[in-house]
């Protein structure tokens, strides 16, 4: 059995930059790589997907980037995946989860990555870095230890939909360097609350990672339903 941990990444600021003809967004972004993530077991001589979410098991969906990623590898092997990274968060779990399969197999086409989903070269990648282009750009910077304090509330951010709201919009540009803020918040009314709850909580303004639903501020603020994180250097750097 194998064990491969697969690192949240957190979207510290990102700027649309435009829009190629088949609709993909592009983007000008710098993130980086926290210190909680899922994990993965696997065992190379079996095969399928089990997923354990809240102490629940599943099976794993065809579609799971998981399953695409073996794929794309052409490699099989039983997998039970841990999930501690909520989905819809923009904290890139389904990315880490595929990037983590891509580096067990030796696959480091950025590219080839970046067609499973935006943010899997950077979670290939790992570290801090700017990204560009629809994701596959991705540019290593100089690693910064940093503490941020997330708070993810249960509301599920669609990143297409988030997109598709920013050209409904006409293009914002958010004033706290995400232009996805706006989008988001016009999408979904209801982050609003929560990012009011960790203003008051911290005495911070919370920023938006990425698509949403996560809100986070600088530095160690411990409370309820609020999570300390760290940022992490690239693997192996």
């Amino acid at each position: 059995m194998i064990e491969l941990f697969a690192p949240a990444k957190l979207t510290l600021s990102l700027r649309v930059t435009g829009v190629r003809d088949d609709g993909f967004h592009l983007i000008d972004a710098e993130m980086v790589t926290l210190d909680l993530g899922d994990t993965l077991e696997l065992d190379p001589d079996g095969d399928g997907l089990v997923v354990i979410r809240d102490g629940v098991r599943e099976p794993g969906d065809d579609d799971d980037l998981v399953a695409a990623a073996l794929r794309m590898v052409g490699r099989r092997a039983a997998v039970v995946l841990h999930k501690r990274v909520p989905a819809g968060a923009g904290l890139g779990g389904g990315s880490a989860d595929a990037a983590a399969i891509l580096r067990w197999s030796g696959a480091t086409d950025l590219v080839a990555a970046a067609s499973l989903g935006a943010d899997v070269a950077f979670c290939v990648r790992g570290g801090r870095a700017r990204v560009r282009g629809i994701g596959e750009v991705v540019e290593p910077l100089a690693f910064v230890e940093r503490t941020l304090t997330l708070l993810t509330p249960p509301i599920h951010c669609s990143t297409p939909l988030v997109y598709r709201r920013w050209d409904e919009l006409g293009g914002p540009r958010g004033e706290h360097g995400n232009d996805l803020e706006p989008a988001a918040l016009s999408l979904v009314p209801d982050l609003a609350t929560w990012r009011d709850r960790l203003q008051d909580a911290t005495g911070r303004r919370p920023r938006l990672a990425g698509s949403g639903s996560t809100w986070f501020v600088e530095g160690a603020h411990p409370g309820p339903g609020r999570v300390v994180a760290r940022t992490v250097p690239a693997s192996g750097t």
